[in-house]
């Protein structure tokens, strides 16, 4: 473990920093397995307080929603108010919250929790990265935001084993109630080892008009996929939300050109690197989390699996997700973000094809889990990819928009891709899926067909930091 004498300004250095990062790293963790263990309980979550599809798919997407629509505003209030403070609020949320899912009696107070934890996940993420990066100095910095990097892949992992452990055990409420003990742990330790906030910026201005506008239109533009799986897509259930949206971001976009502290800066999205990057982003997430959500539930609804049993077959596709960004992270540098977009988001449409052409009811273990840890194996790459794309090919002093950006778009991604998974999926299983996982197939391939085109030539200018899937 480093010591104080390798940075060369004492007086700025942390005595306990590393003892920080660990705890830091372990809230940052229990944000991310957030996602995937939610998924392998879903059909358990649906037995007991007798939820729809339209509620079931919320579960997942509520916290999401929350998480990627706020973190903007999340980062900036840590700016604002100071890290530490900020921290610590969106841990106490989330712990409060996590408390409230695992005892909730209907789908009201579940969906209110995971909103409540997808708040406190947006308030907490932003506000511990940035105690990362001032923290830790010269090379520690790289080492710490190495450590920060590799929780991603891992979450993911034990997110999908821990899930179906608890389901099958002690029962679905414990994949909330884990949360807990965590929680207050880390709020009784950590004011104790974090740097002390500055004073409060009073001048500071925040654009909660324009958060909570574009949260807004993604929950409409969700709302609106979701209802296509009962309504159709050419009835008014479906077109008004997606219309909505439609108008909504519109509104969103007039407010950041107004605003004087606007909270995206709508020029970044005229940079090329940072637009093929956050669309690369969203897709490979959207695709991700899509995977995670469709074969838990055809493995628990058709296949007859029970709930660790899907959480071991998933395991080997967390695994791979890491190994491919391990790979891409070398790869980016020699071959370049453009052939390494093209051949990850290829090898995703490879390993989902068989899929859209078997059966549902072929054995998991030899159509399903390859299939799905070859296309994981594939996304891994693309994740970093997207991170370097959006980071290493603009200039240094925008890095900090882009990462926004780029950030936004990794949740915003999984949610849009277990609400299209639902609506195609769950409306009529057995044909549903097949269908889904065409529609995989289709948007990986297309995917790479459009990577080369999109992200320009040239090298990063550095690796970036590779973001972990979730």
């Amino acid at each position: 473990m480093p010591t104080d004498t390798a940075v060369p300004t004492p007086a700025r250095v942390h005595p306990r920093r590393w003892t920080a990062l660990v705890l830091i790293s372990a809230a940052q963790f229990m944000l991310i397995l957030d996602v995937t263990v939610v998924n392998v309980a879903l059909p358990a979550v649906a037995a007991d307080l007798d939820l729809g599809r339209t509620a079931l798919t919320w579960v997942v997407t509520a916290y999401t929603l929350c998480f990627g629509g706020l973190m903007l505003l999340g980062g900036r209030l840590a700016d604002a108010l100071g890290a530490r403070r900020v921290l610590l609020t969106g841990l106490a949320l989330f712990t409060a919250a996590s408390l409230a899912c695992g005892l909730a009696p209907n789908a009201t107070v579940l969906l209110g929790g995971r909103v409540a934890q997808g708040i406190g996940a947006a308030l907490l993420s932003p506000a511990a990265l940035a105690l990362v990066t001032t923290t830790f100095h010269g090379p520690e910095r790289a080492r710490a935001l190495g450590v920060w990097a590799a929780i991603g892949g891992t979450g993911s992992a034990v997110g999908v084993l821990l899930g179906g452990a608890l389901t099958a055990g002690p029962g679905w409420p414990w994949i909330f109630y884990a949360n807990v003990p965590t929680g207050l742990a880390l709020l009784a330790t950590l004011p104790r080892l974090l740097p002390k906030d500055a004073a409060p910026r009073g001048g500071a201005r925040l654009d909660v008009p324009g958060a909570l506008l574009v949260t807004t239109a993604t929950g409409a533009l969700v709302h609106g996929l979701v209802r296509a799986g009962d309504d159709g897509w050419t009835s008014s259930g479906t077109l008004l939300p997606l219309l909505g949206a439609v108008a909504l971001y519109a509104v969103f976009a007039a407010v950041e050109r107004r605003t004087r502290t606007p909270l995206m800066d709508l020029r970044m999205l005229t940079r090329r690197p940072v637009v093929a990057g956050s669309l690369l982003m969203l897709v490979a997430t959207a695709l991700l989390i899509s995977f995670f959500f469709l074969g838990s539930m055809r493995l628990q609804q058709v296949n007859g699996l029970d709930a660790f049993r899907t959480g071991l077959l998933f395991l080997p596709v967390a695994l791979t997700t890491a190994i491919g960004a391990h790979l891409g992270s070398r790869l980016v540098t020699t071959a370049g973000p453009r052939a390494c977009a093209a051949a990850g988001t290829a090898l995703a449409a490879a390993g989902c094809l068989p899929l859209a052409l078997l059966p549902p009811t072929a054995d998991p273990w030899t159509t399903l889990l390859p299939s799905l840890a070859t296309a994981a194996l594939g996304l891994g790459a693309v994740f970093v990819t997207a991170t370097t794309t959006a980071l290493g090919l603009i200039p240094a002093h925008e890095s900090g928009l882009a990462s926004g950006i780029v950030n936004t778009s990794h949740e915003v991604g999984g949610t849009i891709g277990v609400a299209l998974a639902s609506t195609l999926a769950l409306g009529s299983p057995t044909p549903g899926f097949t269908t889904a996982f065409t529609l995989c197939t289709a948007a990986a391939a297309t995917a790479a067909l459009a990577a080369p085109l999109l992200i320009p030539a040239g090298r990063p200018h550095h690796a970036g930091g590779a973001h972990g899937p979730h």
